[in-house]
């Protein structure tokens, strides 16, 4: 294989712990406000409301609209069905930027920083640039740039976004590898002619709720268990 120049990193699932997180900030909303739900449900609902929230902008149902607003919309239905009703804006809005706030996995800074030494490493995300940054700038997320798929306005897995970032880093798309523990988005990437990288996350849905991925013998460049792993790969 030959070495990439760069690598981008998916976010949400592959560098932090979203559902740990954004139960650990319904709970502290919920004692806030006097309210008692199932928080672990409430957020696999949250999540879920975000691929068919994408697809609604790509069929001009919605305008573009980056992610902090689409999250907001899907939080805002979920506390109607949930009878929650009785929430200020300010503390919505708050509630709503928990995906600012999401803790990496134990591996990633670490890991990070050695793939740093070595080569150039970006965000290749669907979070907004605010959020993405506030999110590194809180959680010690040493990346050498922030790149969100609202610089292209377009989502991955749409080829805009795989081609943007490669564009913007003044790289051909075979010189930059997408690292992602979703096939999904790899397969995306690899289509819009990207090396692809897969990390392993079998926690990312709660112990005991994996969601492995069918992933053929040699699909992607390189497998890695985690981000030490796949620094070692890549020879860092």
């Amino acid at each position: 294989m030959t070495a990439p120049r760069a690598l981008a990193f998916d976010t949400f699932g592959t560098v932090v712990d979203w559902r740990s997180s954004v139960i650990r900030e319904l709970e502290e909303f919920g004692r806030a406000h006097g309210v008692q739900r199932d928080w672990a449900a409430f957020a696999d609902d949250w999540r879920a409301g975000y691929p068919p929230a994408m697809d609604r902008v790509r069929r001009g149902e919605l305008p573009w609209t980056k992610i902090d607003g689409l999250h907001r919309l899907i939080l805002v239905d979920l506390l109607d069905a949930a009878g929650i009703t009785r929430v200020d804006t300010a503390a919505v809005e708050h509630l709503n930027r928990s995906w600012h706030r999401l803790d990496p996995w134990p591996d990633a800074v670490d890991g990070l920083t050695r793939l740093k030494a070595r080569y150039l490493i970006t965000t290749l995300s669907n979070g907004n640039v605010s959020l993405l940054t506030n999110m590194a700038k809180r959680a010690g997320l040493p990346w050498d740039c922030v790149i969100s798929a609202e610089l292209f306005r377009h989502y991955k897995p749409d080829p805009e976004a795989y081609l943007g970032c490669a564009d913007l880093l003044d790289v051909a798309p075979g010189e930059l590898m997408l690292v992602a523990a979703h096939a999904s988005d790899l397969r995306g990437a690899k289509r819009a002619g990207l090396m692809t990288g897969y990390v392993d996350r079998p926690l990312e849905y709660g112990a005991g709720r994996r969601r492995p991925s069918k992933i053929a013998d040699g699909e992607f460049d390189v497998m890695a268990a985690d981000f030490a792993d796949l620094a070692d790969q890549l020879g860092t």
